[in-house]
Protein backbone atom coordinates (compact mmCIF):
# COMPACT_ATOMS: atom_id res chain seq x y z
CA UNK A 1 0.00 0.00 0.00
CA UNK A 2 0.89 3.68 -0.38
CA UNK A 3 2.47 5.57 1.80
CA UNK A 4 -0.42 7.73 3.21
CA UNK A 5 0.46 11.72 3.06
CA UNK A 6 0.62 13.02 6.92
CA UNK A 7 0.79 16.07 8.14
CA UNK A 8 1.98 18.09 11.48
CA UNK A 9 -1.35 17.33 12.48
CA UNK A 10 -1.90 13.95 11.93
CA UNK A 11 1.41 13.06 13.22
CA UNK A 12 0.62 14.45 16.59
CA UNK A 13 -2.21 12.87 16.42
CA UNK A 14 -0.81 9.48 16.19
CA UNK A 15 1.55 10.01 18.74
CA UNK A 16 -1.29 11.37 21.29
CA UNK A 17 -3.52 8.16 20.39
CA UNK A 18 -2.99 5.92 17.21
CA UNK A 19 -6.55 4.66 17.81
CA UNK A 20 -7.35 8.70 17.56
CA UNK A 21 -5.79 8.50 14.34
CA UNK A 22 -7.64 5.76 13.24
CA UNK A 23 -10.91 7.32 13.72
CA UNK A 24 -9.84 10.71 12.43
CA UNK A 25 -7.66 9.68 9.22
CA UNK A 26 -8.58 6.64 8.17
CA UNK A 27 -12.89 6.32 9.38
CA UNK A 28 -12.71 10.39 8.48
CA UNK A 29 -14.97 10.73 11.33
CA UNK A 30 -16.36 14.24 11.17
CA UNK A 31 -15.46 16.02 14.50
CA UNK A 32 -17.90 18.63 16.04
CA UNK A 33 -16.40 22.35 15.75
CA UNK A 34 -14.97 23.32 19.37
CA UNK A 35 -14.39 27.34 20.19
CA UNK A 36 -10.55 27.09 20.77
CA UNK A 37 -10.36 25.40 17.31
CA UNK A 38 -12.73 28.06 15.62
CA UNK A 39 -11.39 31.46 17.40
CA UNK A 40 -7.65 29.68 16.17
CA UNK A 41 -9.44 29.73 12.49
CA UNK A 42 -10.60 33.22 13.29
CA UNK A 43 -7.28 34.48 14.29
CA UNK A 44 -5.27 32.89 11.84
CA UNK A 45 -7.48 34.57 8.58
CA UNK A 46 -7.23 37.73 10.81
CA UNK A 47 -3.48 38.06 10.43
CA UNK A 48 -3.60 36.74 6.58
CA UNK A 49 -5.69 39.65 5.85
CA UNK A 50 -3.99 41.85 8.14
CA UNK A 51 -1.16 42.05 5.23
CA UNK A 52 -3.41 43.32 2.31
CA UNK A 53 -4.75 46.77 4.33
CA UNK A 54 -4.48 49.49 2.73
CA UNK A 55 -1.69 51.85 3.56
CA UNK A 56 -2.11 55.34 2.07
CA UNK A 57 -3.37 56.42 5.23
CA UNK A 58 -0.63 55.31 7.33
CA UNK A 59 2.17 57.45 8.81
CA UNK A 60 5.16 56.86 11.15
CA UNK A 61 2.97 59.56 13.17
CA UNK A 62 0.00 57.55 13.68
CA UNK A 63 0.60 53.55 12.75
CA UNK A 64 0.25 51.90 16.54
CA UNK A 65 -3.32 53.09 16.92
CA UNK A 66 -4.10 52.92 13.55
CA UNK A 67 -3.15 48.94 13.41
CA UNK A 68 -5.03 48.25 15.99
CA UNK A 69 -8.14 49.59 14.59
CA UNK A 70 -7.41 47.72 11.62
CA UNK A 71 -7.37 44.03 13.35
CA UNK A 72 -10.37 45.04 15.33
CA UNK A 73 -12.35 46.03 12.12
CA UNK A 74 -10.46 42.98 10.90
CA UNK A 75 -11.95 40.51 14.29
CA UNK A 76 -15.57 42.30 13.75
CA UNK A 77 -15.32 40.84 10.11
CA UNK A 78 -14.39 37.37 10.51
CA UNK A 79 -16.21 37.02 13.22
CA UNK A 80 -19.42 37.52 11.44
CA UNK A 81 -18.07 35.52 8.56
CA UNK A 82 -17.70 32.23 11.22
CA UNK A 83 -20.95 33.45 12.87
CA UNK A 84 -21.90 29.77 11.60
CA UNK A 85 -19.56 27.41 12.55
CA UNK A 86 -19.57 29.54 16.28
CA UNK A 87 -23.63 28.82 16.65
CA UNK A 88 -22.57 25.16 16.18
CA UNK A 89 -20.07 25.61 19.17
CA UNK A 90 -23.46 26.32 21.33
CA UNK A 91 -21.38 29.43 23.29
CA UNK A 92 -23.53 31.45 26.14
CA UNK A 93 -23.70 34.93 25.07
CA UNK A 94 -21.29 35.84 28.02
CA UNK A 95 -18.93 33.16 26.95
CA UNK A 96 -19.31 34.83 22.83
CA UNK A 97 -18.23 38.36 24.91
CA UNK A 98 -15.05 36.67 26.51
CA UNK A 99 -13.91 34.56 23.67
CA UNK A 100 -14.08 37.79 21.66
CA UNK A 101 -12.42 40.10 23.93
CA UNK A 102 -9.63 37.50 24.64
CA UNK A 103 -8.89 36.99 21.15
CA UNK A 104 -8.74 41.08 20.48
CA UNK A 105 -6.44 41.08 23.34
CA UNK A 106 -4.17 38.98 21.74
CA UNK A 107 -3.92 40.21 18.29
CA UNK A 108 -3.25 43.58 20.00
CA UNK A 109 -0.47 42.12 21.37
CA UNK A 110 0.82 40.66 18.29
CA UNK A 111 0.35 44.43 17.36
CA UNK A 112 2.38 45.50 19.57
CA UNK A 113 4.88 43.33 18.75
CA UNK A 114 4.91 44.42 15.06
CA UNK A 115 5.12 47.62 16.12
CA UNK A 116 8.26 47.07 17.54
CA UNK A 117 10.18 46.19 14.62
CA UNK A 118 8.43 48.59 12.71
CA UNK A 119 9.99 51.19 15.16
CA UNK A 120 13.38 49.17 14.13
CA UNK A 121 13.61 49.48 10.82
CA UNK A 122 14.57 52.21 7.97
CA UNK A 123 12.14 54.16 5.49
CA UNK A 124 8.46 55.14 5.13
CA UNK A 125 5.88 53.34 7.16
CA UNK A 126 5.09 51.72 3.93
CA UNK A 127 8.56 50.89 2.92
CA UNK A 128 9.19 49.41 6.90
CA UNK A 129 5.59 47.17 6.51
CA UNK A 130 6.34 46.09 3.11
CA UNK A 131 9.63 44.74 4.36
CA UNK A 132 8.21 42.92 7.07
CA UNK A 133 5.23 41.47 5.34
CA UNK A 134 5.45 37.68 5.11
CA UNK A 135 4.36 34.89 2.61
CA UNK A 136 1.09 33.94 4.06
CA UNK A 137 -0.90 30.60 4.05
CA UNK A 138 0.79 28.81 1.97
CA UNK A 139 1.03 24.97 1.59
CA UNK A 140 4.09 22.85 1.20
CA UNK A 141 3.81 19.15 0.12
CA UNK A 142 6.55 16.84 -0.18
CA UNK A 143 6.55 13.29 -2.71
CA UNK A 144 9.82 12.74 -0.90
CA UNK A 145 8.59 12.61 2.88
CA UNK A 146 5.04 11.68 1.82
CA UNK A 147 4.06 14.98 4.27
CA UNK A 148 2.32 17.85 3.64
CA UNK A 149 1.63 21.15 5.52
CA UNK A 150 0.48 24.74 5.37
CA UNK A 151 3.00 27.70 6.92
CA UNK A 152 1.59 30.35 8.36
CA UNK A 153 4.22 32.77 7.76
CA UNK A 154 6.98 32.80 5.89
CA UNK A 155 9.18 36.18 6.77
CA UNK A 156 12.52 37.25 4.75
CA UNK A 157 15.90 38.33 6.77
CA UNK A 158 17.88 41.12 5.68
CA UNK A 159 20.52 39.07 5.29
CA UNK A 160 18.72 36.97 2.59
CA UNK A 161 17.57 34.25 4.84
CA UNK A 162 14.33 32.80 5.92
CA UNK A 163 12.26 32.66 8.48
CA UNK A 164 9.33 30.33 9.24
CA UNK A 165 6.53 31.30 11.74
CA UNK A 166 3.38 29.70 12.85
CA UNK A 167 1.04 31.41 15.01
CA UNK A 168 -0.61 29.90 18.72
CA UNK A 169 -3.37 30.59 20.19
CA UNK A 170 -3.22 28.47 23.59
CA UNK A 171 -2.11 29.64 26.85
CA UNK A 172 1.20 27.62 26.88
CA UNK A 173 4.08 28.96 25.50
CA UNK A 174 6.97 26.04 25.41
CA UNK A 175 8.33 26.14 22.16
CA UNK A 176 9.54 22.23 22.86
CA UNK A 177 6.07 20.84 22.50
CA UNK A 178 6.16 22.05 18.89
CA UNK A 179 9.60 21.62 17.47
CA UNK A 180 8.40 18.23 15.60
CA UNK A 181 6.11 20.46 13.41
CA UNK A 182 9.04 22.82 13.45
CA UNK A 183 11.16 20.46 11.91
CA UNK A 184 8.69 19.03 9.58
CA UNK A 185 8.54 22.74 8.01
CA UNK A 186 11.92 22.97 7.64
CA UNK A 187 11.44 20.15 5.57
CA UNK A 188 9.05 20.57 3.47
CA UNK A 189 10.84 24.38 2.66
CA UNK A 190 13.92 22.75 1.86
CA UNK A 191 12.24 20.37 -0.37
CA UNK A 192 10.46 22.67 -2.27
CA UNK A 193 13.48 25.18 -2.37
CA UNK A 194 16.59 23.45 -1.72
CA UNK A 195 17.67 25.67 0.92
CA UNK A 196 16.80 25.57 4.50
CA UNK A 197 15.61 28.19 6.65
CA UNK A 198 17.62 29.91 9.38
CA UNK A 199 15.02 29.84 12.29
CA UNK A 200 11.54 28.84 12.82
CA UNK A 201 9.26 29.53 15.42
CA UNK A 202 6.28 30.30 17.21
CA UNK A 203 4.11 33.26 17.72
CA UNK A 204 2.21 32.97 20.86
CA UNK A 205 -0.65 35.43 20.79
CA UNK A 206 -0.74 35.43 24.59
CA UNK A 207 2.69 36.77 24.90
CA UNK A 208 5.70 36.93 22.85
CA UNK A 209 7.66 34.94 19.60
CA UNK A 210 10.02 32.35 20.11
CA UNK A 211 12.03 30.73 17.77
CA UNK A 212 15.21 28.18 17.40
CA UNK A 213 18.08 27.67 14.64
CA UNK A 214 17.00 24.90 12.31
CA UNK A 215 20.10 22.64 12.81
CA UNK A 216 20.65 18.74 11.92
CA UNK A 217 19.09 17.57 14.91
CA UNK A 218 15.68 18.98 14.57
CA UNK A 219 15.80 17.86 10.67
CA UNK A 220 16.47 14.18 11.70
CA UNK A 221 14.03 13.80 14.58
CA UNK A 222 11.33 15.22 11.90
CA UNK A 223 12.16 12.61 9.68
CA UNK A 224 12.62 9.77 12.38
CA UNK A 225 8.84 10.72 12.98
CA UNK A 226 7.77 10.72 10.10
CA UNK A 227 8.82 7.55 9.41
CA UNK A 228 7.71 6.26 12.28
CA UNK A 229 4.32 6.93 11.83
CA UNK A 230 4.54 6.12 8.41
CA UNK A 231 5.16 2.50 8.99
CA UNK A 232 2.75 2.26 11.85
CA UNK A 233 -0.19 3.39 9.27
CA UNK A 234 -0.28 1.13 6.50
CA UNK A 235 -3.40 -1.08 7.30
CA UNK A 236 -6.54 -0.24 7.70
CA UNK A 237 -7.65 -2.86 10.68
CA UNK A 238 -8.54 -1.22 13.90
CA UNK A 239 -6.24 -3.85 15.64
CA UNK A 240 -3.08 -1.58 14.53
CA UNK A 241 -4.30 1.28 16.40
CA UNK A 242 -4.57 0.67 19.97
CA UNK A 243 -6.13 3.34 22.56
CA UNK A 244 -3.82 5.55 24.34
CA UNK A 245 -5.79 5.84 27.70
CA UNK A 246 -4.85 9.11 29.46
CA UNK A 247 -6.23 12.62 30.08
CA UNK A 248 -6.57 13.49 26.65
CA UNK A 249 -9.42 11.65 26.67
CA UNK A 250 -11.53 13.25 29.09
CA UNK A 251 -11.48 16.36 31.35
CA UNK A 252 -12.79 18.94 33.26
CA UNK A 253 -14.37 20.78 30.57
CA UNK A 254 -14.37 18.70 27.93
CA UNK A 255 -13.59 15.13 26.04
CA UNK A 256 -12.10 13.97 22.91
CA UNK A 257 -14.14 14.36 20.07
CA UNK A 258 -14.18 10.62 19.14
CA UNK A 259 -15.20 9.57 23.35
CA UNK A 260 -18.65 8.48 22.33
CA UNK A 261 -17.22 6.47 19.74
CA UNK A 262 -13.89 4.75 21.90
CA UNK A 263 -15.74 4.96 25.05
CA UNK A 264 -11.81 4.14 26.51
CA UNK A 265 -12.96 4.02 29.64
CA UNK A 266 -15.64 0.97 29.26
Amino acid sequence: MEKRVQSPSSIKTYKQCPRKYYYSYILKLESPPNVHQVRGNITHSVLEEFFNIDMSKITLDNYPAHLKLVVQQLLLEQWKNYRERLELVELTKEQEIFYFEDTLHMLFNWVDLFCGKIQRKKGTFQERFAALTPMRELLFTSQAYHIKGIIDAIENNEDGSVRIMDYKTSSSQNINEHLLQLGIYSLLYHDKHGVLPKQVGIYFLKGRESCVDVNEKLLEQAKKEIEHVHSRTQTEDVNHYPKQVSGLCKWSTGQCEHYDVCRPHD
